[in-house]
């Protein structure tokens, strides 16, 4: 039964409030591990104990590949159905499935995210604090740990769009990040402002925030597929035009090559001709 109207309105939305919170919820079980370190981190930084806090810092750079990349991964499976306009799929068995198919690309690219998450931090903090002189490096490390982020979208997002090799999803989503400013201005920014509402009201972390970010985020992905999509298609058409004007010139000189070539082939037997009249 479709509802019209005032009321059909209000079935979709609670419709999408489902979704995303089913999603949202789903994501929070397969990363508790993560969250909660991370929770226990914010404590210990509360209480300024430090032995405590970089025991936290392990601990989430430890269980950040195996629980939070492959269900941040399961999420983008659910949201690319959602963009591509199948918003009726299946939301747990979509979510494993992604889960299970993508689990191990999603590792390998969490040890590699990770790492370079740690090593940034690590120097952005040691220019910051230990440099005076030499903040400026710290600045720079800071922007780059943004677009390391940013980039972290792209790769969820191609990790179950595409099917290629570890190594090229990582370096395609990191050219696609410093190729498409626009993009990443947009992600970084709608992002930040749902962390914000997150920061201010806790509980949606739990039920809507991250869902919606990554909808967000494969929506500005698989906008910039179609666009380079496009423009591949442009590019190969003119190419298939100039091969076919090329091709034709081609053929034209070929035909005034023969029609120039006709009369001296028949030129000897016309001289015969006239010699037999005679």
């Amino acid at each position: 039964m479709e509802f019209k109207g005032a009321m059909g309105g209000i079935y979709r939305l609670t419709e999408w409030i489902t979704r995303l919170a089913a999603t949202n919820l789903l994501w929070a079980i397969c990363s508790s591990p993560f969250l909660f370190f991370l929770f226990m981190k914010l404590l210990v930084m509360q209480q300024n104990l430090a032995n405590e806090s970089l025991q936290m810092n392990w601990a989430i750079a430890i269980v950040a590949p195996l629980t939070l990349f492959p269900a941040t991964s399961a999420l983008f499976t659910v949201v690319r159905k959602w963009n591509m306009g199948d918003t009726d799929v299946p939301i747990f068995r979509t979510f494993f499935v992604g889960y299970k198919e993508n689990y191990k690309q999603s590792l390998i690219g969490g040890i590699f995210y990770t790492l370079l998450f740690v090593i940034m931090y690590l120097d952005y903090t040691v220019y910051m604090t230990q440099f005076k002189n030499m903040q400026l490096v710290g600045i720079i490390m800071l922007v780059l740990l943004l677009l390391l982020f940013v980039s972290l979208f792209n790769f969820f997002s191609m990790v179950v769009h595409y099917h290629m090799s570890i190594g090229l999803i990582i370096k395609n989503a990191v050219l696609l990040t410093l190729i498409r400013p626009f993009r990443v201005f947009s992600t970084l920014l709608g992002s930040g402002l749902l962390f914000y509402i997150g920061f201010r009201y806790p509980v949606l972390f739990i039920f809507f925030i991250i869902s919606i970010v990554a909808w967000f985020a494969f929506f500005n992905f698989y906008a910039t597929f179609n666009k380079m999509q496009e423009q591949m298609e442009k590019m190969q058409l003119k190419k298939e035009e100039e091969e076919a004007a090329q091709a034709a010139e081609q053929a034209g000189e070929s035909v005034d090559t023969i029609e120039t070539a006709e009369p001296s082939k028949l030129k000897p037997s016309d001289e015969k001709h006239d010699n037999l009249q005679k």
